[in-house]
């Protein structure tokens, strides 16, 4: 039978991929692309763009494809023969890439390219394609001795497993985790919205009752609504104790020394390529030039955000303890903020979700989005999806010439891994009989799925999570370049590709982007005036505590991999202590292990590059600061910002892409205004 991952010409047929195709079609893409390269080199040159860079180009796509359904199905729809297939294929596809780093032929056969008559011939992205291949061999070590070079493949090929291990405990952990409720007393204070999940969670199990899960919106619910404090803490316990030798399940998927071990790996990686530690290492392929000017950053906007955070919190507890609550315990702080936010703002997240039923919502988004660069979204019907919720996409400019596409999915389930992110399926890029293949991305938010005959109903914070991944959506797939290394998202530093998600985020504050994006899911009314003021007047409600929780997460990432030592091991738990000590104004018990669920740094792109969420921040605040001098809706503003920046991809320096858009270098001003902060 034949292999419909070998057999894909546009979209994966996802109802016929199973299993027993994954291994078979990475093995068979492997050797034909093992085949094509040693074709590629025979001849000895003189090499080209068009005999060397754009057929590699093209077997690189050719393996992208066969294995980004794969990878996306294991997140989106895991299941064990999956995972098994799925992991099988991990060490392979990094020996090769790997082996395609360090091939000295290759290589010399790019640098011949690079420092010959056609490279000024060539374009500016063609150029920075060059370019960016050159420093990706030496990133895999192709300046090591042999022994040098095998060791550096090994620890390579360990890692990927390592990531995948983290990974799938994290799921397995979430997963196991269920605690029914008979006596819907103890359910008191939470929304009937959020019942009505849990209840749907139970029937699936084909139990009676309510089902809690540690499924993020059942968590978020219980954390912020629920009156009773005991089941306010066991969940708590149970949510932060995922995955670690602690709570409930304690061992059963403990990450511990997987962490550790992913911290030792990169570590030797790092120090085999020259570099002190990973940090460094990971500092080679963003806008930050080194260590200490990310440590600055952080604890500068740390020393702008601390006092505020402890006046926040020492509000809080005066607030819980008016309430009852004398001892606030970290388990406490989402109930008693939620219900200070009300006493205050008169205002909940709750309250908000009747104005933002998906279908208005995704209304709104695409009419944002439409007003801003001149597109149409349009759902196509009849494509192969994963899940029977799923929906497909097409984007096309005012000419009706399509741009891209995307397959959306809301909803939260079971055997998909936790929180929302963008993702690529394919890819921009010229091919060889000069047509365009364009690009199509994965869109991933786990929401509160719809309930009973009701739609889907999104809190303003789900509103935002839509827009942010949406943002790095239109970054993926309005690209204007034609060459995949820098196409898109592609070849853009990691401390930069968070512009375009968190600038499209700010458009969920505006009163004329509201009034696209908000309407009562009965009524059809538009979000009164009064809960608008509400909103606004409540947005940077906390953002004193909400920033410091960033700078903790981002401190702990990067000192864990710049300061890692053999002698001495990770350290992890150790330099978690420390940063709360300097940052965080909320300290949790003992058996906390937020750090063995940081999917982002363990099993994600973030390794050392956690802090690239407020370096962008700074970036999308100054953009935007342009919007708000000149009109959110300004289309030649817009048609900047498009132009600049999200057309460019990665074929130029952030930097100056930033300043062709804004006229200037980035000012933390706009960040510090639109959170609240006063500046020094």
């Amino acid at each position: 039978m034949p292999n419909p991952l070998l057999e894909m010409n546009g979209l994966p047929p996802f109802t016929e991929i199973a299993p027993e195709h994954v291994e078979a079609a990475v093995d068979a893409v492997l050797a034909d692309n093992r085949t094509a390269v040693d074709a590629l080199l025979q001849g000895g040159g003189p090499y080209s763009w068009h005999n060397l860079m754009a057929p590699l180009e093209a077997l690189d796509d050719r393996l992208e494809q066969a294995f980004s359904p794969v990878s996306h199905m294991n997140s989106v729809v895991n299941s064990e023969a999956l995972r098994e297939a799925y992991n099988a294929c991990l060490p392979k596809l990094s020996e090769y890439a790997t082996e395609m780093g360090q091939n000295a032929a290759l290589y010399q056969a790019v640098r011949s390219i690079h420092e010959g008559p056609e490279y000024t011939r060539l374009d500016a992205a063609q150029r920075k394609v060059i370019d960016n291949t050159l420093r990706d061999f030496q990133l895999s070590g192709i300046a090591l001795e042999p022994a040098d070079q095998a060791r550096f493949k090994e620890l390579q090929q360990q890692l990927s497993q390592l990531t995948s291990r983290f990974s799938d405990n994290l799921l397995d952990a979430t997963n196991a985790w269920k605690k029914p409720i008979i006596d819907e007393a103890l359910l008191a204070g939470i929304p009937d919205s959020s019942k009505g999940l849990m209840r749907q969670a139970a029937e699936r199990e084909g139990q009676e009752g309510w089902l809690l899960t540690l499924e993020f919106p059942n968590y978020y619910a219980v954390m912020s609504y629920a009156g009773d404090r005991a089941l306010r803490e066991e969940v708590y316990q149970a949510y932060a104790t995922r995955a670690s030798d602690q709570g409930p399940h304690a061992g059963q998927w403990d990450n511990s020394e997987v962490m550790e071990a992913i911290l030792k790996t990169r570590h030797e990686l790092a120090q085999l390529l020259g570099y002190r530690n990973y940090a460094e290492r990971s500092l080679a392929t963003k806008m930050a030039e080194e260590p200490q000017q990310v440590l600055d950053f952080l604890r500068d906007l740390a020393s702008r955000s601390v006092e505020l955070a402890r006046e926040e919190l020492d509000e809080l507890k005066a607030f819980a303890a008016e309430h009852g609550c004398a001892d606030l315990q970290p388990w406490d702080v989402g109930y008693y903020s939620e219900k200070l936010r009300q006493a205050r703002y008169a205002i909940s997240q709750e309250e908000l979700k009747p104005y933002f039923p998906e279908q208005q919502v995704l209304k709104g988004l695409f009419a944002v989005v439409e007003r801003l660069y001149g597109l149409r979204i349009v759902e196509r019907a009849g494509v192969a999806v994963w899940h029977e919720d799923v929906r497909f996409y097409d984007i096309l400019d005012g000419s009706g010439v399509l741009r891209g596409g995307f397959y959306l999915d809301l909803y939260a389930r079971p055997h998909t891994r936790g929180g929302a992110w963008m993702d690529e399926c394919i890819r921009r890029r010229r091919l060889e009989d000069g047509s365009l293949q364009l690009p199509v991305a994965y869109l991933t938010c786990n929401f509160s799925a719809p309930l009973g005959d009701a739609p889907a109903l999104f809190t303003h914070d789900e509103v935002q999570t839509l827009f942010h991944e949406f943002g790095h959506g239109l970054h993926h797939m309005l690209t204007r370049i034609d060459y995949a290394g820098v196409s898109g998202i592609n070849g853009v530093p990691w401390d930069a590709v968070e512009l375009p998600s968190q600038f499209l985020e700010n458009w969920c504050w505006e009163r004329e982007a509201l009034d696209l994006i908000a309407g009562h899911y009965q009524s059809g009314e538009p979000l009164p005036e009064a809960l608008f003021e509400k909103m606004t007047a409540a947005k940077n409600f906390h953002t004193g505590m909400q920033m410091v929780r960033q700078l903790e997460f981002s401190l702990f990432d990067f000192r864990i991999h710049l300061e890692y030592d053999p002698t001495h091991g990770g350290r992890i738990q150790e330099v978690l202590n420390q940063v709360r000590a300097e940052v965080a104004v909320v300290h949790p018990p003992e058996y906390h292990r937020f750090q063995h669920g940081f999917s982002h740094i363990f099993a994600g792109g973030y390794g050392a590059g956690y802090y690239s969420y407020k370096w962008a921040e700074v970036l999308s605040a100054d953009a935007f600061s342009r919007f708000e001098e000149e009109g959110i809706f300004n289309q030649q503003t817009g048609a900047s910002f498009l132009e600049n920046i999200l057309e460019m991809g990665g074929a130029a320096e952030p930097m100056e892409l930033f300043v062709a858009f804004r006229g200037r270098k980035p000012s933390i001003d706009a960040l510090l205004r639109h959170s609240g902060i006063k500046a020094a």
